[in-house]
């Protein structure tokens, strides 16, 4: 299928690893130009000569971002308009905050964590958003959590916080659709990325187990039997960017094996 998005431009936050990697690795296969964010300047390196070998004639570059710096975003994006050229695909894909429950986190953790997982989305969406409203086109996907269907125990924060992305993003969906613009939200299950390894181990020190029973533990619960991968989920993530997936809005799509319960 041709998605028709060969020439546009996508930015994705966290393209250097994980998710976002895959997410950007999608994009490029299908002729999309990338800039890719990160504070690993060294995985951020690795990760264009990666993904620059995926399509010898697109443009990929990469420039270091904190998304803890709210106040220097809108500068970012005009960075990035003025250096690598306009957005057409913004991708939100946020690191996770501390492992725990919901309680006695502590006022500082929650305003540091709002501040970087949701306050961050939103600035820079505000600074990219105006751009495809007059270009008529463009393309909103924020990953989110399983833990916005089905909370996660140990993910008190996440589940708390990300569901507030959720809510923004069907609201702004509302407000930019008869501008050509899309806004959806990506919920990924298990997929086999480094924060997810870091889950297995923080579950297997609250229950005292191994590693490797608590991934057993996961595994069992999905009727996959097994871990998404990152290209599994860049996939759906490419389809949602493109022309065929235009009159799609306001939604939430699940790549997660069957794990989430609720229909």
């Amino acid at each position: 299928m041709d998605l028709g998005i060969a020439g546009k431009r996508a930015l994705v936050l966290g393209g250097n690893r994980g998710i976002g990697h895959g997410i950007a690795q999608a994009l490029v296969r299908e002729g999309v130009h990338v800039v890719i964010t990160g504070r690993d300047a060294v995985r951020m390196e690795a990760a264009v000569v990666q993904l620059k070998a995926c399509h010898a004639s697109v443009q990929v570059e990469a420039f270091p971002l904190d998304l803890a710096d709210t106040a220097g975003l809108a500068a970012f994006a005009s960075k990035i308009i003025g250096g690598f050229g306009p957005i057409d695909i913004l991708v939100n894909n946020t690191g996770g905050p501390g492992y725990g429950g919901a309680s006695e986190r502590g006022i500082a953790e929650w305003t540091s964590s709002f501040n970087e997982m949701v306050l961050s989305v939103i600035t820079l969406t505000d600074a990219l958003l105006p751009g495809m409203r007059k270009r008529q086109w463009g393309r909103i996907m924020t990953v989110v959590s399983s833990g916005v269907v089905q909370p996660i125990p140990i993910l008190g924060v996440s589940n708390t916080l990300r569901n507030a992305l959720v809510t923004w993003s069907k609201t702004l969906s509302m407000e930019v659709a008869n501008d050509g613009v899309t806004v959806n939200v990506l919920v990924p299950g298990r997929i086999d990325t480094e924060r997810v390894r870091m889950t297995d181990e923080a579950v297997a020190r609250k229950d005292g187990v191994t590693v490797e029973e608590a991934k057993r533990r996961s595994t069992s619960m999905i009727p996959m039997g097994r871990y998404g991968s990152p290209e599994e989920f860049g996939a759906l993530a490419a389809f949602v960017a493109g022309v065929p997936a235009s009159y799609m809005t306001g939604s939430m799509l699940r790549c997660d094996g069957g794990n989430i319960r609720s229909v």
